[in-house]
């Protein structure tokens, strides 16, 4: 039963798991509660394009994918801010530039590329120590910021107006969440793949947010999740020799469908809305 722990590559995709599971579920809760999904989409195919870009000009594929994520981070915010259009036109329209880029370079690459593909789907079975240790760092660093900058971050989040009108520079926090949203994506790609990569980031968070009221708990829970994901799928994908990305998301579906199922928040719902006894 126990005989994948004799199995390196086995070992790296568990970690790798753990990691990107409880990163994007940390990043997630920020998106959702925020209301702004849509933008780990975009990010994601940002990071999808920058990692291409990487690999089509032959440097390290990671650090286009981190460069690509904070760029597109460091345009929607002043976009949706300073701009006329709304968050989410802005948002779409980033969005679509990121793929129409990502499927120009995958067009103008050479066939038949590996590592292309393994981007676009994810590879969490051929994850290396360096990729571990990158993904590590980066839970480090967002867990210690959050730990840090906790106060603050959860009135921005919950309450981007009133943080504004407390004093407390909101626009600084909502652009260092999307920057930090950017770079988990990023580190999470080789795990995941950039078209999956965003489930990831949403599932557990959205199945987390149908539990609990208390921002703390739903962290912890979305994070929990993100790994449960990831160990799950990752079983199932090595007892039905199914693709690993894809047993991942459907895993995390798969939560946030129960969760929705027992949410407290679905009866409290059903409650108010029944008519009043008279």
């Amino acid at each position: 039963m126990f005989d994948w722990i004799q199995h390196a590559y086995l070992q790296n995709a568990v970690l790798a798991g753990f990691f990107s599971g409880a990163l994007c579920g940390i990043v997630g809760v920020f998106l959702v509660t925020m209301q702004a999904s849509f933008l780990g989409i975009c990010i994601a195919h940002a990071a999808f394009a920058g990692a291409l870009f990487g690999l089509f000009l032959g440097f390290n594929p990671m650090i286009g994918a981190i460069v690509f994520s904070l760029a597109a981070a460091a345009v929607i915010g002043p976009v949706a801010d300073r701009g006329s259009l709304a968050p989410d036109a802005a948002i779409g329209i980033l969005f679509s530039v990121m793929i129409g880029v990502a499927f120009l370079i995958m067009g103008m690459m050479p066939a038949g590329r590996p590592e292309a593909l393994s981007l676009f789907w994810g590879a969490i079975l051929t994850v290396s120590r360096g990729d571990i240790v990158l993904l590590a760092l980066v839970l480090l660093l967002v867990t210690t910021l959050l730990i840090v900058f906790f106060r603050p971050l959860q009135v921005v989040v919950c309450h981007r107006s009133v943080a504004a009108a407390a004093g407390i520079p909101a626009t600084l926090y909502f652009y260092g969440i999307l920057c930090a949203t950017g770079v988990s994506i990023a580190v999470s790609l080789p795990s995941v793949g950039g078209l999956l990569v965003y489930s990831l980031v949403i599932n557990p968070a959205a199945a987390a947010y149908q539990l609990t009221y208390n921002f703390k708990l739903l962290l912890a829970l979305a994070a929990a999740f993100g790994v449960i994901s990831c160990w799950v799928g990752l079983s199932l994908s090595y007892l039905f020799d199914a693709p690993a990305g894809a047993a991942i998301v459907l895993t995390s579906a798969g939560i946030f469908a129960v969760a929705c199922v027992i949410s407290p928040k679905r009866r409290n719902r059903s409650w108010n809305a029944a008519p009043a006894k008279p």
